[in-house]
């Protein structure tokens, strides 16, 4: 008789060790689903407020109108099935408008082109204008099934031709490019190579879009360092210029980055006698 009360006993706090086992993991379920959560909302949350106040700073814009649009691009979608066209909507509501011969373009020179541009307002790279500053620096994706903007867990810039970061890139820079107007800048890099890489998004998008009815010239500053790879006679400028829209005009000039530099911290230096 003790004996059976004794397993029933045995049982009851078998029972109950079980029970209190499944209510202490359903509770750190519930802990992680919520932290993860949070965490979710304030990284979609950091990232909106970054772009928002990126956008603020260009006057007469309804940074939530490009917000929305950006976000319709990737948000509930595959991060590798973001196509370049999902940022149609983006370029209609935030249009670049022409600069005409104040537009630089670069490959492989970012650095020094907007240490350049940041102290002197003679060009214009893509990453001045709003849709480029807002974004400069910056890495997201969405995922299938959630509303949510994520900033980690992302492909990265080459792991997917079509993931978001890389197809917004390729977007704008198309549209920044259509706008070209007058005589066009282009910084390459004299530390490399070959300074005009078919592969760039210079070369197979930018370039490709100049066209003689609204660019005169582009005018190539290949920027030279200490045991520089190549400069103004690299053959594969050669490629450039047959890239070229008949009716644009080329010229190319080696200059040493010091001198850009020096050109950045003197104001006094005209813009046209920086190269």
């Amino acid at each position: 008789m003790e004996h059976e009360q004794s397993r029933r006993l045995e049982k009851r706090r078998r029972k109950r060790c079980v029970i209190l086992i499944v209510i202490v993991v359903l509770i750190v379920i519930v802990i992680i689903a919520v932290v993860l959560g949070l965490t979710l909302r304030q990284n979609k949350s950091e990232f909106k407020s970054t772009f928002l106040s990126r956008c603020e700073k260009f006057d007469q814009t309804d940074c939530q109108k490009v917000w929305d649009a950006f976000e319709q691009a990737y948000v509930n979608k595959d991060p590798c099935k973001v196509a370049v066209e999902a940022y149609d909507p983006l370029i209609v509501a935030a249009p670049f408008k022409p600069q005409c011969n104040r537009m630089i373009f670069w490959s492989k020179t970012k650095d020094v082109v907007h240490g350049f541009t940041e102290k002197r307002d003679c060009f214009v790279t893509l990453e001045d204008t709003l849709l480029g500053s807002v974004l400069d620096g910056l890495t997201w994706c969405g995922k299938e099934g959630s509303k949510g903007t994520f900033t980690t867990g992302c492909p990265g810039w080459s792991k997917c031709k079509n993931n978001p970061v890389l197809s917004f890139w390729r977007r704008i820079s198309a549209a920044f490019a259509d706008v070209a107007c007058g005589n066009v800048t282009a910084m390459l890099s004299g530390s490399i190579d070959t300074p005009f890489n078919s592969t760039s998004i210079f070369a197979s998008i930018e370039v490709v879009r100049f066209q003689a009815s609204r660019i005169k010239s582009l005018n190539v500053v290949m920027v030279l360092q200490q045991n520089a790879k190549s400069n103004c006679t690299d053959s594969s400028l050669n490629n450039l210029r047959q890239s070229l829209d008949t009716g644009i005009t080329y010229s190319c000039k080696d200059v040493h980055e010091s001198r850009i530099q020096e050109c950045g911290a003197k104001p006094e230096i005209a813009c046209g006698a920086c190269w």
